[in-house]
């Protein structure tokens, strides 16, 4: 299986360089993370855009959504900040023939008590099961993306339809 990961920022790549200072997005953290898990298969890492998900505008999905269109592999895995996830999500759902799972952090993968590595983790394993269609892999679960929510209060993403 090969997997081509895109990235656009978010979370995931941020940067912070002390307590007082704002957040940069830095390089994407994605290929180092799976160096570090030692994973056997084969990949590619490119980076589309490098915000915050919600500096991503129309001219940013239209990218992404042309890039993931015309790659010609099956499995698209795409970190990306979590605001805007299910936004992005829903912009490729036209896109067959592929599993896209979009996956991210709520804190940078810089931090030791980031949840980066399981999400990754989960994304890649979802991507190795899952039909064609668009998910999110976040907080240990895998959802359908037009069915998925991010809880902000309670720090995780959940089914649409939990109250």
């Amino acid at each position: 299986m090969f997997v081509q990961i895109f990235t656009t920022g978010g979370t995931i790549d941020k940067v912070y360089f002390d307590a007082l200072s704002e957040y940069q997005i830095g390089e994407p953290m994605v290929g180092e993370l799976l160096d570090q898990a030692r994973v056997g298969f084969e990949y590619g890492v490119e980076s589309l855009v490098r915000k915050d998900s919600l500096e991503l505008d129309e001219s940013d999905r239209e990218l992404i959504h042309a890039r993931v269109a015309a790659c010609p592999h099956e499995h698209i895995l795409i970190t990306h900040g979590t605001d805007t996830m299910t936004v992005t999500g829903a912009d490729l759902a036209d896109i067959e023939g592929k599993v896209i799972v979009l996956t991210g952090a709520m804190q940078p993968a810089r931090f030791r008590d980031s949840d980066a590595l399981f999400n990754l983790g989960l994304a890649l394993g979802a991507l190795n099961c899952l039909p064609h269609g668009v998910y999110v892999a976040m907080s240990g679960r895998v959802f359908p993306v037009d069915q998925v929510r991010k809880n902000r209060l309670a720090g995780r993403f959940e089914s649409a339809a939990e109250d």
